[in-house]
């Protein structure tokens, strides 16, 4: 694993203990999402010298860093335990899974970060799929893996998991993005967490329900990768706004003729999801909001992304890497892999929009097929 060399000078220890209050209310809806004086304030640079860690989560925050806003405190939390968890969240039971380090070690403070399973999938198929204990243990965070409650489209008995779509109500959102808010809660009360390295990602339905999450809770989260989600595309809400200009990794599963790539494109039952328009609308949004992302395409249309594990590591040790390298305090619209480089990501990998060369050949895995039961 290559080393962050030259990094900021440390001051001031983040830790869950030094959150700020929140200023505003935060079910609100992307549009109102909580805007503060801070989360656009200076800090110094994150290339200066002396961190040689190996994520850029593990260095203290620079002194004066904007801090972000923790959730409403939830009352009556269960004990958690790695594995199912569940508690009252919006009048009813919620489930998520924790994923802890299996060596947990004294005084270690650990990053967080939600994962928002696909259609028809499961936190199990999350956790297994994407090598998560593994991830967990070698790169030391926390995962959080929530489970859905049936999401039917307005008007139709067709599941689709997570609220993302437009027909979905306001109250609806609300529910969803308070769910989050206790899940964090919780996690904050029964451990040391990082608050400035809380982070959240989603593949298919979970990253279209995670890139509307990232809107509403930009002040809050520090980072988020969207693998085949994005927004607008006719039948997905759209890009609105993120008060604070987090960072994030956009990856999908082709563009199409006439790259001559595989288009990553769904349809079950007549409600068809084109995730490269809704990608490409996502990016739209954050490019015009000034926010720092990078692209990654492959060619293998919706399914599991085609990624080489780095020597010694989980398969998408790179991706989990992406987040615990962007810390909330890392100024807007910049990133440490302007200066060093994407690291463990694949050669599709670019920073920028259309910036990525979409992988051109290679085995695939197979499709991901929701619409089969």
């Amino acid at each position: 694993m290559k080393r962050w060399l030259g990094l900021c000078s440390v001051i001031a220890a983040c830790s869950h203990g030094g959150a700020a209050t929140p200023d505003s209310n935060q079910n609100a809806s992307p549009i109102d999402a909580p805007a503060s004086t801070k989360i656009d304030a200076p800090t110094s640079s994150p290339i200066d010298a002396g961190f040689t860690g190996r994520f850029l989560c593990s260095a203290p925050a620079p002194e004066n860093a904007p801090l972000p806003t923790p959730p409403p405190l939830k009352a009556g939390c269960p004990a958690l335990m790695a594995g199912e968890n569940s508690f009252t969240s919006g009048g009813i039971t919620r489930t998520f899974q924790l994923v802890l380090p299996m060596t947990p070690v004294q005084g270690e403070v650990y990053p967080v970060i939600f994962m928002w399973h696909w259609l028809k999938s499961t936190s199990d198929d999350m956790i297994n799929t994407g090598m998560v204990q593994a991830a967990v243990d070698d790169q030391r965070f926390i995962a959080v893996v929530p489970d859905n409650i049936p999401t039917d489209i307005i008007a139709t008995t067709y599941d689709v998991n997570w609220p993302f779509d437009i027909t979905q109500s306001a109250d609806r959102m609300t529910q969803e993005f308070s769910f989050f808010d206790d899940m964090l809660s919780c996690v904050e009360q029964q451990f040391q967490v990082n608050q400035q390295c809380v982070s959240s990602v989603g593949v298919s339905a979970g990253a279209l329900f995670n890139d509307q999450l990232i809107q509403s809770r930009s002040t809050t989260l520090a980072s988020f990768v969207s693998l085949s989600g994005g927004v607008g595309a006719t039948i997905i809400k759209p890009w609105v706004s993120a008060a604070r200009k987090l960072p994030g990794l956009v990856l999908w599963g082709g563009k199409g003729p006439p790259t001559m790539t595989t288009k990553d494109i769904l349809g079950c039952f007549g409600v068809g999801m084109d995730f490269d328009v809704a990608s490409t609308d996502l990016e739209d949004g954050m490019t015009a909001n000034g926010q720092f992302l990078v692209e990654c395409v492959h060619n293998c249309g919706h399914a599991v992304p085609p990624v080489d594990a780095p020597p010694g590591e989980s398969q998408f040790a790179g991706i989990w890497e992406f987040m615990l390298n962007h810390p909330y305090w890392v100024p807007p619209g910049t990133s440490p892999y302007q200066q060093n480089g994407l690291k463990d990501l694949p050669a599709w990998c670019a920073i920028g929009e259309n910036n990525a060369v979409p992988r051109g050949s290679g085995d695939c895995p197979s499709p991901i097929n929701p619409c089969a039961f």
